[in-house]
């Protein structure tokens, strides 16, 4: 069974950082990708990076791309996501997700019905 328990959200002034983990159990397969998603209020979810389980080839949806870093340890189980310069719109809940697959995941949109197990999320909150 798989669980993950997001935790590191917060608040911060604009131009701040935060760092979100997400402890993953129960990822038995190495076919497949983690991912961060966020939903802003009034909002529906959206994708902001994905990782392949083996730690590599990351990716960012534009509008965090130069600001975000996902990582992945898989020593530690754990999943990150470097939050820097950010700003109010980046507002949201965080949710990390994981994608067991044995198709390519790696490419094309971070889109929220491709993954199969959630995390209960963690609240990020940007103040001008």
């Amino acid at each position: 069974q798989v669980q993950l328990v997001e935790s590191g959200g917060g608040s911060v002034q604009a131009g701040g950082s935060l760092r979100l983990s997400c402890v993953a159990s129960g990822v038995t397969s190495s076919g497949g990708c983690m991912a961060w998603f966020r939903e802003g209020p009034g909002k529906e979810r959206e994708g902001v990076a994905r990782i392949h389980l083996s730690g590599t080839i990351p990716s960012y949806a534009d509008y965090v791309k130069g600001r975000f870093t996902i990582s992945l340890d898989n020593a530690k189980n754990t999943l990150y996501l470097l939050m820097t310069g950010l700003k109010p719109e980046d507002s949201a809940i965080y949710y990390c997700a994981v994608r067991r697959t044995s198709s390519s995941c790696v490419s094309g949109s971070i889109a929220p019905n491709e993954y199969n197990y959630w995390g209960q999320g963690t609240q990020v909150t940007v103040s001008s």
